[in-house]
């Protein structure tokens, strides 16, 4: 038995909001999109590396408030990026784990929770 990659689905409200924060902030790109008719809701895939992640404004998808944990060997250079970008919303911090990994966490506009870490599960 084998299972593929996990793809974690975010609950967004804001389509400007959500590409600002994902796309223009956090570095992601934009993979696809789609709706079912104009008006209706966003249901977007972003990726950043072999990071992948849906976000959706679909009200039955998920629920706002969901935390993911991201590995990344460059932690710190991510870090150094992000808060030099300016983005008014998050300074996000560093911090060392007692467990001996550091984390840095990141609230989206939406009450996602995005814990970035050079914990490398192998």
């Amino acid at each position: 038995m084998s299972f593929g990659k996990t793809t974690p689905i975010l609950r967004v409200f804001d389509e400007a909001k959500a590409r600002e924060f994902y796309i223009e902030f956090l570095g992601f790109a934009v993979d696809w999109e789609h709706r079912f008719a104009e008006g209706m809701p966003l249901y977007l895939q972003v990726s950043k590396s072999d990071c992948v992640l849906h976000l959706s404004e679909h009200h039955g998808d998920c629920s706002p408030g969901a935390a993911v944990r991201i590995e990344t060997d460059e932690l710190e250079a991510f870090h150094k990026q992000l808060n030099a970008a300016g983005y008014p919303y998050a300074k996000p911090g560093l911090e060392t784990m007692p467990w001996g990994c550091k984390e840095m966490k990141i609230a989206d506009p939406f009450g996602n929770r995005l814990i970035f870490t050079d914990a490398i599960s192998t």
